[in-house]
């Protein structure tokens, strides 16, 4: 049995109407519409760099904005809520499923 965790998402009153629409779309072109870890173009969110429920005024500031892809946004909040980074054997592998990478076939020279 799984015990469930309420998470309280501080930010769902900035990240509602026009005004973060505006912002969201800024923070995006400073960016250049990719993920500021992985450079990646899919999924993009933005991430408040100072969390709004410690820094309630740097809500609506363009400078703590950064655009980040879904996965890296759940690694930081993870981080930031208070979970442990994966190791880094962990993190490979979740690498190595997100990316494949295509295996040549070793050359076998003493067969």
């Amino acid at each position: 049995m799984s015990r469930r965790v309420e998470h309280i998402r501080h930010s769902k009153r900035v990240t509602r109407g026009p005004r973060w629409k505006a912002l969201r779309m800024q923070a995006l072109d400073h960016d250049g519409w990719a993920c500021v870890v992985c450079g990646t173009h899919k999924r993009l969110e933005v991430d408040h760099i100072q969390p709004v429920r410690t820094h309630p005024e740097l809500a609506n500031d363009l400078d703590n904005l950064q655009c980040l892809c879904g996965l890296c946004h759940t690694r930081k909040t993870r981080i930031e809520v208070g979970h442990k980074p994966l190791t880094p054997k962990r993190q490979q592998w979740r690498d190595m499923q997100r990316n494949p990478v295509t295996h040549k076939e070793n050359d076998h020279a003493d067969i």
